[in-house]
């Protein structure tokens, strides 16, 4: 069967490669229909992506239908619609015992450090496999990024009275948002990409949004004009980028968290004495938990969460190794493109 590979940076190519076979007894074996593109997808082929090899195949956003199931599985059937939860743990190391199964020593994320979801047909242990009667394949291949930005406000736990800003209003900040406003009504998203801050404005109720437009923009005062004079409590940084990073310890109020959402290849610098002048939290937040899917889709289901906004572009998997590098690349408009099979 015809899958598409990551041979080196910028060399998307198709790849002839042996059908699956039949499902194992704790697997299932499932069609893939929509494959969403996210950060890890576009920095590993530009060869930014940190834990990452080549070849590879890519894909982990993924909306699947279960073909077969092994005769040990009993949650699953053939028809079913799934999401894929991609974070992989063989082995019980200490994070997992633990529960923490999104950050295991040995973990292995699907299209990351295996091959992926670029492809017609993959087995998969059943377990990772989260099933909706009502969402379609679009809304399912959405629901891991939208566990990323879940997991992270899990995290960071805002309360009511907390002010919450979110840098990045990519797919994972706008995830971040979506989530933090189910807590709390103060949630400011701050981005360079108007376009993208205007999306978030239109379909989130934010408290307001920030547009970063030279280097001068003065943060706190931005803040705290939009804030009714106060800082921010909790701040996710979905940005990656380190400069992004740094500068929020400058900004948070005292006694606030801070959570990094994304990450870079590289070391992460700060002033002591301002860290713990601030007494400030600082937080990873990493993958997400299989829990965290159920509760999205649940979420979904239930309309709480409304994901109609979130695709913007669309192509055909035939057409994505030539049209790769153009839909993201200069291309300011882009929240979230979804490949059809």
């Amino acid at each position: 069967m015809k899958s598409i590979v990551l041979q080196k940076p910028e060399h998307l190519v198709f790849e002839e490669i042996d059908n699956p076979g039949k499902p194992n007894p704790n697997e299932a074996l499932v069609k893939v229909l929509r494959i969403g593109i996210c950060g890890t997808d576009i920095h590993a082929f530009k060869g930014r992506q940190p834990f990452f090899n080549y070849p590879r195949i890519l894909g982990h956003e993924l909306g699947v239908e279960v073909v077969e199931t092994g005769i040990a599985v009993n949650h699953l059937k053939a028809g079913d619609k799934c999401a894929l939860e991609p974070y992989f743990n063989k082995t019980l190391g200490q994070a997992v015992r633990r529960g923490k199964t999104n950050c295991g020593e040995e973990i292995s994320v699907f299209g990351v450090h295996e091959d992926g979801g670029m492809r017609p047909y993959f087995k998969v242990d059943a377990n990772y496999l989260h099933p909706s009667e009502k969402l379609n394949f679009d809304q399912l291949a959405l629901i891991e990024p939208l566990a990323i930005g879940y997991h992270a406000v899990q995290r960071a736990s805002p309360e009511q009275d907390d002010k919450i800003l979110v840098i990045g209003a990519g797919p994972i900040g706008m995830a971040a948002a979506q989530f933090a406003i189910l807590t709390n009504k103060q949630v400011v998203i701050m981005d360079i990409n108007r376009q993208r801050l205007d999306v978030c404005q239109k379909h989130l109720a934010l408290k307001g949004s920030l547009h970063i437009d030279n280097q001068d923009f003065n943060y706190p005062e931005n803040l705290k004009n939009i804030f009714d004079g106060d800082l921010p409590t909790v701040i996710f940084d979905a940005t990656g980028n380190p400069d992004s990073m740094k500068k929020t310890l400058e900004f948070a109020a005292h006694g606030s968290k801070i959570v990094f959402i994304g990450l870079f290849q590289g070391d992460f610098i700060f002033h002591d004495p301002l860290f713990h002048k601030k007494e400030l939290t600082l937080m990873a937040s990493r993958n997400a938990l299989g829990n965290d899917f159920k509760e999205i889709i649940g979420l979904i289901e239930s309309g709480i969460v409304n994901t109609d906004f979130w695709i913007t572009h669309r192509i055909n998997f035939e057409e994505l190794p030539e049209q790769f590098g153009g839909l993201f690349f200069g291309n300011e408009h882009v929240i979230k493109v979804m490949v059809e099979l």
